[in-house]
């Protein structure tokens, strides 16, 4: 039996304690590389985020806070052109009227040469000057409605005259005054308090909150006739605009849906956002929204301003060359199109394959760049175990392979020529909404938001078709359909 010595035995020893440190070294370096990625990315991630702004993303110019982007950096394309209005624009200048209310004459006193005295009988001519002003508030007009009982001289019965239809009280205030506060708290966003000081300030009629919403309450009553009939006019039209916004209802979030074409608006409040319109047919313009793909019987045509601020985000951002290409393909399409509308003619079909082929090359070049770089890391489990599913993309490939996927979608407008460019029609009929929600921070019931979608619908479709907004929400119901189907 040969002796083992006791230096080797250390020396095995020391080996082995060696190369096992090494090896923890060695893990322990693998799994601070992993966590140095993943902590790279999330980097790059949040420097993605805090990168983006009303300007190059969906964010609403509200949450850019007090650091407003730089608008030199806009989407609009510099003309070269001077600010203000341009050559041909009708403008709206104050003209003067051809038969004034009211004639104030100014006669000389006295000769600006000799100093004679001077009067009415030396008048020649005159040089005359309006000034348009609001007239004197007046007080109320009372009228009072006397419904008299008359006795039959053949069998004596007293019968009583009726009322008119409105006149319900023994004191109420009339319809033009409702017509005026229901105006200014739902188009003109006017807090209710704030509203009744207006009232009392102004005209010396005193209102309570309860009254200001006992004539919203009556009037969306009255008018959802209208909105129903705005509404069916909606979804048979060829070409409309849909969208949704985020809703405040008793505390809880719930969603305003809008339908608009360039002369109708409809409003409608859903508990979920996921609750679409139903019987759409036509061509449906909205900004990439899934659920809007389960719609059926309908062609999609997706919003291009959204695709542009995606881009301006890549190209500010990621500094991916093939989103400038594509944002300027996309700009210089939609000034073709323009020309081709202003001239009452359909875009070329040579343009229009010059502008396709071009969009299919930088689609491709964008996507050869993006598989030809390093995958993401996928982000763990908090249990350390790996995540299912497919590998994450970069923003970049995501919005290459919707452009790939639904260039019919993207291109719809170059083919059609009532399909526009944007989505602009459907999002600047949902601004105010948001403006109203910031100003009174929601709505207390689902009622009171219901009245407000009827009563914007109508005042909406009213401001697009040219009506009177007062004389609109004073007309008969029934007289607004049949102005509506013969507009």
């Amino acid at each position: 039996m040969v002796p083992i010595d006791d230096t080797t035995l250390s020396q095995d020893d020391a080996s082995a304690e060696a190369l096992g440190v090494q090896e923890a070294l060695v893990a322990d370096n693998a799994a601070l590389r992993a966590q140095v990625t993943l902590l790279l990315a999330r980097v790059a991630e949040l420097e993605r985020r805090l990168g983006l702004n009303s300007s190059n993303s969906s964010k609403p110019p509200g949450s850019d806070g007090l650091k407003k982007p730089v608008r030199s950096r806009s989407l609009r394309e510099r003309k070269g052109k001077k600010t203000g209005g341009q050559p041909g624009h009708p403008g709206k200048t104050l003209c003067q009227a051809a038969e004034p209310d009211l004639t104030i004459d100014h006669f000389p006193t006295r000769c600006a040469g000799c100093g004679e005295p001077l009067g009415e009988a030396a008048d020649e001519d005159y040089v005359a000057r309006q000034v348009f002003d609001l007239p004197e508030p007046t007080p109320l007009i009372v009228t009072e409605h006397r419904a008299h009982r008359c006795r039959c001289a053949a069998c004596g019965t007293q019968t009583r005259a009726a009322f008119p239809a409105a006149v319900s009280a023994p004191v109420q205030y009339g319809g033009r005054i409702a017509a005026f506060v229901v105006y200014l708290t739902n188009f003109q966003l006017v807090p209710e308090d704030r509203l009744a000081t207006l009232m009392a300030d102004l005209f010396g009629v005193s209102l309570s909150r309860a009254t200001i919403g006992q004539m919203s309450r009556r009037a969306a009553g009255s008018l959802q006739g209208f909105a129903e009939a705005v509404r069916a006019r909606i979804v048979s039209a060829p070409v409309k605009h849909l969208d949704e916004t985020g809703f405040r209802i008793g505390g809880r979030t719930k969603w305003l849906h809008i339908a608009a074409t360039l002369w109708l608006t409809f409003y409608r409040v859903a508990a979920k956002r996921g609750d679409l319109l139903a019987g759409v047919s036509g061509i449906i313009v909205h900004d990439h929204w899934k659920p809007y793909y389960t719609m059926t019987g309908v062609e999609h045509a997706l919003c291009n301003a959204h695709h542009l601020r995606e881009l301006q985000a890549l190209i500010e951002i990621e500094h991916e060359d093939w989103a400038h290409w594509m944002q300027g393909l996309l700009r210089r399409a939609c000034h073709a199109t323009n020309l081709a509308r202003r001239q009452d003619i359909a875009c070329p079909p040579r343009l229009i394959d010059l502008i396709t082929r071009r969009y299919d090359a930088i689609v491709a070049q964008g996507i050869a760049f993006h598989e030809a770089q390093q995958p993401l890391t996928i982000k763990p489990n908090k249990d350390g175990s790996r995540r299912g599913g497919r590998p994450p993309r970069r923003i970049g490939h995501n919005l290459l392979l919707r452009l790939q996927h639904r260039k019919d979608d993207v291109l719809r407008f170059l083919n059609n020529a009532d399909v526009p460019f944007t989505n602009d029609q459907a999002e600047r009929d949902a601004r105010m909404m948001k403006v109203r929600q910031k100003i009174s921070g929601g709505f207390r019931s689902h009622q009171g938001a219901a009245d407000f979608a009827i009563i914007r619908t109508v005042i909406g479709t009213a401001k697009k078709q040219g009506w009177n907004i007062i004389q609109t929400l004073l007309g008969d119901p029934s007289s607004l359909i049949d102005k509506l189907s013969s507009a």
